[in-house]
């Protein structure tokens, strides 16, 4: 159970709001309707063909990038793992460099190929989830990974996604919270990430229950 009272705010429901915009503007929500089921095929040809999901540019902008940082040059963070952008760690040297766009394009890149599809796969009806709850579990499945159904770890065994599968929403978003240890101990900072964020950022369940209806 969540540390904290779980609540919707007025910034939450701003950024979902946005995110159903972003939905409809980018002709993301009229290219999947057009198309004919299954719709997990659909999504897949929609990111073939260039667009960006909606939970994706959600998640970047109101939870990831707020939440990781960005670092120009490659640095080596608090368990020595060689980091760059906005907590790139794939494919990461010492002595490595970037710009603000490439390493815009690489997370925009990596959430929607090594996250967001993983999860419209492999967890049932998540493409289904409303999008500020996409959104919250796409920035957990960045920050403690993705992981697998067999063996159950990561967001695709977690009981987040069992909650999504089942269409209880709520109830995925208090489940998230759980992940707020490193080293078998609660960090403060977790805590605030997966729950209501602070006074710049929002935290993920606050961002997910904002969207619920």
């Amino acid at each position: 159970m969540p540390i904290n009272k779980i609540v919707s705010t007025k910034r939450g429901r701003t950024a979902a709001v946005a995110g159903a915009l972003f939905a409809a503007a980018s002709g993301w929500t009229a290219f999947i309707a057009s198309q004919p089921d299954p719709r997990v095929a659909a999504i897949h040809e929609a990111i073939a063909q260039g667009y960006t999901p909606p939970a994706v540019r959600l998640a970047v902008d109101n939870l990831i990038k707020p939440w990781e940082g960005l670092r120009l040059v490659a640095y080596q963070d608090s368990v020595k793992v060689w980091t760059i952008c906005w907590g790139e760690t794939k494919g990461v040297k010492p002595g490595m460099r970037a710009t603000l766009e490439e390493c815009d394009a690489k997370l925009i890149k990596r959430v929607t190929h090594d996250y967001y599809l993983p999860l419209v796969d492999n967890v049932t009806d998540y493409w289904q989830a409303p999008i500020a709850v996409q959104a919250s579990m796409l920035s957990g499945a960045y920050n403690f990974g993705v992981g697998s159904k067999k063996p159950r770890r990561g967001q695709i065994g977690s009981r987040a996604s069992e909650f999504v599968t089942k269409h209880e929403y709520r109830h995925a978003c208090e489940a998230q919270t759980a992940w707020n240890k490193a080293g078998g101990d609660v960090l403060p900072g977790l805590v605030k990430r997966r729950e209501m964020g602070d006074a710049q950022r929002l935290g993920e369940a606050e961002l997910c229950v904002s969207g619920l209806n």
